[in-house]
């Protein structure tokens, strides 16, 4: 199937059992005047269905669902849509998920209370093809998967390959902040932390920003960063 056209509204679709946390979503995103909310879903055979028939740009899916659940249903769309973005909406109880969501190549997780504005800037920055992960989420995963998944002293071997400046900017993706604000940490264009990210994912034999950053975290990158969920 070929890509959609390009548009000037973000087409959302929104998948939840819980019809009151829809429409909650569906709110939020309808104050954003970019966003449509072009489509609503129970469960993920249903999100999968509709994400194609409606031609989506980003689709927002409970992790936990009837039947198929969000992380099957971005496995579908990973092939059936391949121009979507899929986020994954979760509570701190459900990390036992992430480490496959990641493997799937979902677009980034989101924490369920999480405020308005950072939802929509979520959706906005996964339309534009950037992984998103809130810090919340980021911090909580990563102390999570190293308990499971110790690989130290092979990410720090990886980890070895990179720049300086790769670095900085790995530790920067691995605290959840967004290329723009890592651009403006370092002082540098968002193109050229586009750029370096490319590399660091090359590198580091990653395809994906989260997975990058958790080997920030099994490498001790992120020992004594600042914790970003608190700014």
């Amino acid at each position: 199937m070929s890509n959609p056209p390009a548009r000037d509204r973000v087409r959302v679709l929104i998948a939840d059992d819980e019809s009151l946390v829809r429409a909650g979503l569906r709110l939020i995103l309808s104050q954003a005047a970019d966003l449509d909310v072009v489509a609503e879903a129970a469960d993920g055979a249903q999100a999968v269905e509709l994400a194609v028939r409606h031609e989506v740009d980003v689709a927002l899916l409970d992790i936990r669902m009837p039947g198929t659940d969000g992380l099957e249903a971005a496995a579908r769309l990973a092939t059936t849509a391949p121009w979507l973005s899929c986020l994954v909406l979760t509570t701190f109880t459900e990390e036992r998920y992430l480490s496959l969501a990641i493997d799937k190549g979902v677009s980034g997780f989101l924490v369920k209370d999480i405020e308005p504005v950072e939802l929509i800037s979520a959706v906005r920055s996964a339309a534009r093809g950037h992984a998103v992960v809130s810090p919340q989420m980021t911090r909580h995963l990563l102390d999570r998967y190293a308990e499971h998944e110790p690989r130290r002293a092979t990410a720090r071997e990886h980890v070895a390959r990179l720049t300086d400046r790769e670095r900085d900017v790995l530790v920067h993706v691995g605290v959840g902040l967004t290329n723009a604000q890592i651009a403006a940490r370092l002082y540098v264009s968002e193109g050229t932390v586009k750029a370096d990210i490319r590399r660091i994912l090359s590198v580091l034999a990653c395809e994906t920003r989260a997975r990058a950053a958790l080997i920030a975290h099994d490498a001790g990158l992120l020992d004594g960063a600042p914790d970003e969920s608190e700014h």
